[in-house]
Order: structure tokens, then C-alpha cells, then sequence
């Protein structure tokens, strides 16, 4: 059975471009004002980065680049736990 690629709708693709002045401002006084969410932000990426690079592991196939990616990963995880409340 052949699979068929079929393309996403442009609204579906995600872009890389710079937010507008005005909504990088916005942005960034949020994050003055709600320092957690910027730190749970981070805490999720590092955690999806860190499955990520642990299924790489298991196949055998780490190299010396992915192994230090995800030992930053998980500092950074365990470093952000307590300032999102996490860790007591």
C-alpha cells in the first residue's frame, strides 16, 4: 500500500518572522509581570527536547552532541523546577 503525502494548508505552517514591534513590547512586559510562565515555557521545551534525545539514547546511535544536549536539558529542567513551583 502507497501512502500519499499530502501538503498542509499554508494556515498550518508556522512561520518564523519576528513579532511586530508592538506585540514584542506586549511580550515582554507580560513576561516581567508572570516570570512563571516564561520559566514553565522553558521547563516544556527542555522537556519535550529531553524525550526527544532520550529515544535517540536507546537506539545506541547518541552522538557526543546529542548526549551534552540532553544533559542541558535536564539542568535546565531541574533548575527551573523550583521557580515554578515544582520542587519544595
Amino acid at each position: 500500500m502507497a501512502t500519499q503525502i499530502v501538503q498542509a494548508p499554508p494556515s498550518a505552517v508556522s512561520t518564523t518572522e519576528p513579532l511586530p514591534p508592538a506585540a514584542a513590547a506586549a511580550a515582554a512586559k507580560l513576561t516581567a509581570r508572570f516570570p512563571r510562565l516564561d520559566a514553565a515555557e522553558s521547563y516544556e521545551s527542555a522537556a519535550v527536547r529531553a524525550v526527544q534525545l532520550a529515544a535517540v539514547a536507546e537506539t545506541g546511535h547518541m552522538s557526543d552532541l546529542d548526549a551534552d544536549s540532553l544533559a542541558h536539558a535536564e539542568d535546565l529542567m531541574a533548575g527551573l523546577l523550583p521557580e515554578i513551583g515544582g520542587a519544595r
